[in-house]
């Protein structure tokens, strides 16, 4: 994926942390460890907003839903 440079400003006991990954081999350099935390926080942000969505939803209705073509569906199958 093509990468385009920008400046961040960041916290300084933040950036510390980041060094001291950098600095232990778990990341080849700081932009990596900021990618690779920008992207885990934002997988987990889509999650959240999929949980939040799916609380929306009332079980019954949707059971109900999932029901209505399984009598008719229900026929068709084969018997094992």
């Amino acid at each position: 994926m093509p990468k385009t440079k920008v400046a961040l400003t960041l916290d300084s006991a933040l950036l510390e942390q980041v060094d001291e990954l950098v600095g232990h081999r778990r990341f080849r350099s700081r932009s990596q460890a900021i990618e690779a935390a920008l992207a885990d926080k934002l997988q987990r942000l889509a999650r959240t907003r999929l949980a939040r969505e799916s609380a929306k939803l009332n079980p019954r209705d949707e059971k109900r839903l999932a029901d209505e073509g399984l009598a008719e569906d229900w026929a068709s199958w084969p018997e094992y």
